[in-house]
């Protein structure tokens, strides 16, 4: 235990140091909300490397790239030095470098080029096409819809039937019409050399069904953990127990009260099933002790989830004695609900709270509308969670589509937009020279086409750089797509300037990868965020208010915390109430938003909403109903209190009649 900073082990509670010192046996950890699971979780690899684990033998599964550097970083504070540990990423990420390694013994390319979700759904539209399965007298789904139930067949382990009645009943009569679709894009994918996210996972699934190759990759790793488990489809699941049949060195945490992406496959029933998964069975270590929220938010969020339906048992607790009750707060309606909102985020201010540390969270992103109204008319800047993705921008598509083409001449997403940057190039021209591409590639390709008309200069330039691509993919090969691409920039982009920051951002990004495989491959799996675009951003204030949904909210804490629209219909939703377990999962969704409250928290509940052209009479009014998940004994854990907005701002309320003013008048002897 030398090379141990102990330090870092001496406020450990008891259940926290039993997670941590536990033997080879299977593992998993409930970590109730706020209960130090990041800290457990990385004192327990440093607690094995200390005590001999080689970490290159460590597998370290996250959901988030950041989250695996967070664990890494933290491991190295515990064990007072940096610490290397090669095989510490997300599922996706860990499962595209596992596929190359085993390439040559599952029969799939080791250079092949991922596509994300958008490249993905222009893949599934081009084959539709192709197909001309839409070209029938009824709608058929568009490529979204497409891409959307194929990833749920693949990672919910299910048919297209199953997945079709549960997800998508609206899609049913075109069942047949599906597999062929599906057939013929797998078909595609494979001639193309590319992957998408869904084939990391149930190409390695389907690796590990194979017994000989199952241990032997099992047998790299002496110890596997898992962060938030409670995330895992049956895919990640299905993969683990391969790899550990017998649970030897498996340890897993999460926490079922916190499971709230079954739209994403996960799959609740892997961490409630995981201890009968092996003989004997898991040992169980429930973290209970909360170090985030004060005692009465923590009352009424164990009310809550007492409720549910199946779940491991636990009763959070906290040493955070005091503490104002939750409140429940009644509304006329959704206007009044913002001016809740921005009156009490600014008293809050006053009192010393910056924006930062207040939130708003919500169902759906829609919800916010009102609120981010009000918000702008009072000048309090906030900021969204949500809203465009750095790769999504269409500069940075165009800059990656180019180092993907080059590396793959047989992606013909990449190829397809690549090729259109050209001026004088369009999209039947590209098709016709994609249908060219031989052992040459891209650069043999457009070696052996005539520049178009006008382009000449461009052509011979992008010959040249595809040229100086081929063969080694270094870091440096962003610098030559870069400096083909940034005029090409100029002439589709009013604001090229702006977006040659991205540009450059990307060339930082990749000079930190061994090799332009490496870097496509991560960013693609674990994207940044937008770096010139303030995407969101109402202003550019260093202070602002956090607007989030619940789903974003997973896993941060806000000191003052605000629910929007606790009603049934938003919470628990209407498509989130068909069955039970979809019913148990949105009880789940208000859990989570509750438990990112450290000191207030608010609930709020309007009374009315104003739906525009919803009949025959057009606009009208719908009444709702508190949350069925805040039934009168749980509603005993709050200040019940009703709020309406005073009726003249700034001051007291108007009494008596008000006085006529004749404006038309006024207006007519202005001017006489």
């Amino acid at each position: 235990m030398s090379r141990i900073n102990s330090a870092a082990f001496d406020d450990l509670n008891a259940e926290q140091r039993a997670a941590v010192e536990h033997g080879l046996a299977p593992l998993l950890v409930i970590a109730g909300a706020g209960s130090g699971k990041t800290k457990t979780l990385s004192c327990r690899v440093a607690h094995l490397v200390a005590n001999g684990a080689d970490p290159s033998r460590i597998l370290l599964l996250t959901f988030s790239r950041r989250a695996a550097s967070e664990m890494i970083a933290r491991v190295g504070k515990v064990m007072a030095g940096d610490v290397r540990m090669p095989w510490a990423g997300t599922f996706h990420a860990i499962g595209a470098r596992l596929l190359r390694e085993l390439a040559p013994v599952i029969g799939i390319d080791p250079e092949f080029t991922i596509h994300d979700r958008s490249d993905s759904a222009d893949l599934m539209g081009m084959v539709r096409q192709e197909l001309g399965v839409a070209t029938g007298a009824k709608r058929f789904p568009m490529k979204g819809t497409c891409l959307a139930i194929y990833s749920r067949v693949v990672n919910a382990d299910e048919s297209i039937d199953d997945a079709v009645v549960a997800q998508f009943p609206w899609c049913r009569e075109w069942n047949a019409e599906l597999k062929t679709l599906f057939g013929a894009y797998v078909e595609a994918k494979q001639k193309q050399n590319v992957l998408d996210y869904d084939d990391l996972l149930w190409l390695w699934a389907e690796a590990m069904n194979e017994p000989a190759l199952a241990r032997e990759v099992g047998a790299r790793f002496d110890h596997v953990l898992v962060d938030e488990y409670q995330d895992t489809n049956k895919l990640q699941a299905r993969i683990l127990l391969a790899m550990k049949p017998d649970g030897r060195g498996l340890t897993v945490v999460g926490d079922d009260a916190q499971s709230i992406y079954s739209f994403r496959a996960a799959d609740v029933r892997n961490i409630l099933e995981f201890p009968k998964a092996f003989t004997p069975e898991a040992r169980l270590v429930t973290l209970e002790q909360n170090y985030r929220s004060t005692s009465p938010i923590l009352e009424a969020s164990n009310a809550v989830i007492d409720l549910a339906k199946e779940r491991f048992t636990k009763n959070l607790r906290t040493t955070r004695a005091g503490g104002v009750a939750p409140r429940l707060v009644s509304v006329r309606d959704e206007a009044a609900q913002a001016s809740y909102i921005a009156e009490n985020v600014l008293e809050a201010r006053e009192r010393g709270l910056t924006l930062m540390q207040q939130a708003i969270l919500f169902r759906a992103a829609d919800f916010s509308a009102p609120v981010e109204l009000e918000l702008a008319k009072r000048d309090i800047p906030f900021v969204k969670f949500g809203g465009l993705k750095f790769l999504e921008a269409s500069h940075v598509k165009d800059f990656l589509a180019i180092l993907r083409w080059a590396q793959n001449g047989g992606d013909r997403i990449a190829g397809f937009r690549a090729l259109q940057l050209v001026p004088g190039v369009g999209p039947a021209k590209a098709s016709r020279m994609l249908d060219a591409v031989d052992e040459t590639g891209a650069y043999g390709v457009v070696r052996n086409t005539a520049p178009p008309a006008g382009a000449s200069e461009a052509w011979d330039a992008l010959k040249q750089m595809l040229g100086d691509l081929q063969g080694a993919t270094r870091p440096a090969d962003l610098d030559l797509a870069a400096h083909w691409s940034l005029p090409m920039m100029n002439e589709r982009y009013d604001d090229a300037r702006v977006r040659a920051g991205d540009i450059d951002q990307m060339q930082r990004i990749g000079a930190t990868f061994g090799s332009r495989t490496s870097f496509l491959t991560e960013l693609t799996l674990d994207p940044p965020n937008s770096t010139s675009d303030e995407s969101g951003k109402s202003s550019k204030d260093d202070d602002y208010l956090i607007l989030s949904t619940i789903h974003s909210a997973k896993g941060q804490e806000w000191k003052n915390v605000f629910v929007l629209n606790v009603v049934d219909g938003c919470m628990p939703s209407d498509l989130g109430a068909g069955s039970t377990a979809e019913l148990e999962e949105e009880r789940r969704l208000l859990y989570v938003a509750m438990t990112r409250a450290k000191d207030e928290l608010h609930l709020i509940t309007p009374q009315r909403f104003y739906h525009t052209q919803q009949s025959k009479g057009g606009d009208k009014h719908v009444y709702a109903i508190r949350s069925r998940f805040i039934p009168e004994y749980v509603a005993s854990k709050f200040e019940q209190t009703a709020w309406a907005p005073e009726a003249v701002a700034g001051g007291a309320a108007v009494s008596g009649p008000l006085p006529k003013i004749d404006l038309a008048a006024k207006a007519r002897s202005r001017f006489s």
